[in-house]
């Protein structure tokens, strides 16, 4: 299964743009996982993940980064990224 890792932060503004987004497609996509982590409360796992800004959003198939990106990206966008590896 593909997991959306999502690495963002409250007070960061491109997050707040990139929520709603990502909150459709994990309703549109069932069979993909989507998890968010706050960069301000879970800082071993931003730093395991060498996270310098966010968001940084992760694409992760059999334990392996397959694909990132940082900053805001539009959903037509996201979604290819995410078929791209199922």
């Amino acid at each position: 299964m593909l997991k959306v890792l999502k690495f963002g932060a409250p007070w960061c503004g491109p997050c707040k743009m990139l929520n709603p987004v990502l909150d459709e497609l994990k309703e549109e996509m069932t069979d993909v996982e989507f998890e968010s982590v706050d960069v301000d409360v879970d800082q071993d796992k931003a730093i395991e993940f060498g996270v310098m800004s966010v968001p940084t959003v992760f694409f992760i198939k059999d334990g392996e980064t397959v694909d990132k990106f940082v900053g805001y990206l539009p959903k037509e966008v996201i979604k290819e990224k995410i078929e791209a590896h199922l």
